[in-house]
């Protein structure tokens, strides 16, 4: 029995020890670690403190405290920020798909404003902004030092009021100036269109909109072709789009999709993981597909390329992806605003992560300039264009009728090419891939 007493006071004491050797320092290293913290906190009371009374000017406290939460969150990454209530309100009513401003989506690049991408029949788009290129001043005052959202809001203004903002743009030689005319953005979330018998489906961004619209859309080109299973194929334009909401991504992957992950979310803690899978059904019951990317296709529109790729769903056509693959959690904090915080990074379902790497085609296709295209269009030299050449005479009513609708198919083909190169040459992919299929 004392044995067993002995063994068990033994073990109390080697517990006990070990609770001091191990818990001990990670207990002190975290109490080091408060006061460091609460030191700091101290400092930036001090600091706030020496401003309000010695700075030169009278100073405003809630601005100041606002840009110090800014200055906080924009030093994290590129896409974190303070909402202040006015900012909250305009994102709420830009994910419903309407908001005053000149279109345009913007990022922070080693300091200077980016376009991302500017958005369909929007002021800044009829003015020629182009994706990629950089705002350097707005009414003549200097960008470089501002943050992301203090060069936001020089760009607002009343709806009617011009703005002048410089652009500096990879190709030309000095900055230029732009003006451009504030006006309310509505965006149409989907257009489309019919090509021949190929369905044309451009998404200028995800809102609240675009999976509606997109079934809607899809539902009045099969009925107009008399069923889908008339339809050669579907083109999915992404190219300029800078995302938008999660779900809605989602929605549409899923609306090509059977089954199979969609996209995975990935935070600091493993338990925060989230995975997101396609439902049974096909809007276009197996349709072939392509879907057309650049360098502003952005966020929620590489999640549905990623998405789509790895499973094979369509075939990528154009140039890289933006590599937007962050994703943000906007939390409401007290005083009726929000942070925009980057809580995790998305994944494809093969495993990659977007995150500046973006969607790689899997056929590079540049856009080509409309004179480019027309002097590679010259017509060929053929047996029927020979001065005297004999004519078919084999042929009959049905198939002379056929001919000249498929020359007249190929004249809009010619012409599509020389206005959009990249949509002429995925409308090409579907008609040799409806080609291939069993009739």
């Amino acid at each position: 029995m004392k044995k067993f007493m002995m063994a068990a006071l033994g073990g109390t004491a080697a517990g006990i020890l070990l609770t001091t050797q191990v818990a001990g320092p990670l207990i002190a290293q975290e109490n080091a670690r408060n006061t460091t913290v609460y030191e700091q906190l101290d400092l930036f009371g001090d600091v706030f403190e020496r401003i309000r009374t010695y700075y030169v000017e009278e100073v405003d406290e809630a601005e100041l405290i606002e840009a110090a939460i800014n200055g906080m969150l924009t030093s994290l990454d590129p896409h974190s920020s303070y909402l202040p209530p006015r900012d909250y309100d305009a994102m709420q009513t830009q994910t419903r798909g309407e908001f005053g401003g000149l279109g345009i989506e913007v990022t922070m690049e080693e300091g200077f404003v980016k376009v991302i991408t500017p958005m369909d029949d929007t002021p800044a788009a009829e003015a020629g902004v182009e994706a990629g290129d950089f705002i350097t001043h707005v009414d003549g005052q200097s960008l470089l030092g501002l943050t992301l959202e203090e060069a936001v809001d020089l760009m607002r203004g009343e709806i009617g009021s011009e703005i002048v903002i410089t652009i500096v743009r990879e190709g030309e030689e000095e900055p230029f100036d732009i003006t451009i005319v504030r006006d309310r953005i509505r965006l149409t979330a989907v257009r489309h269109r019919l090509e021949g018998n190929t369905a044309i489906l451009r998404i200028a961004s995800f809102t609240e909109q675009t999976y509606p619209n997109l079934r809607d859309a899809l539902e009045e080109m099969a009925e107009e072709v008399g069923g889908i299973e008339n339809l050669e194929g579907v083109v999915l334009d992404l190219r300029n789009n800078p995302g938008g909401l999660l779900t809605q991504a989602i929605r549409v992957s899923d609306a090509f999709l059977e089954q199979g992950e969609i996209v995975s979310t990935r935070g600091r803690n493993p338990e925060d993981g989230e995975r997101y899978n396609a439902t049974p059904g096909d809007l276009i019951e197996g349709l072939p597909m392509v879907v057309l990317i650049n360098g502003g296709s952005a966020s929620a529109s590489e999640i549905v390329a990623g998405a789509l790729q790895d499973h094979h769903r369509a075939v990528i056509v154009g140039t890289n992806s933006f590599g937007k693959g962050s994703v943000q959690s906007v939390m409401p904090v007290q005083g009726d605003g929000a942070m925009r915080l980057t809580t995790s990074l998305y994944y494809t379902p093969s495993g990659r992560s977007i995150q500046a790497l973006g969607v790689a085609p899997d056929i590079l296709v540049e856009q080509r300039d409309i004179g480019e295209v027309e002097e590679n269009g010259r017509p060929a030299r053929t047996e029927a264009s020979l001065r005297g050449a004999l004519s078919n005479t084999t042929l009959t009513e049905d198939e002379l009728r056929q001919l000249e609708e498929e020359q007249e198919q190929a004249q809009a083909m010619a012409e599509l090419r020389a206005q959009d190169y990249q949509l002429a040459y995925a409308i090409d992919i579907l008609h040799g891939l409806s080609a291939l299929r069993p009739r």
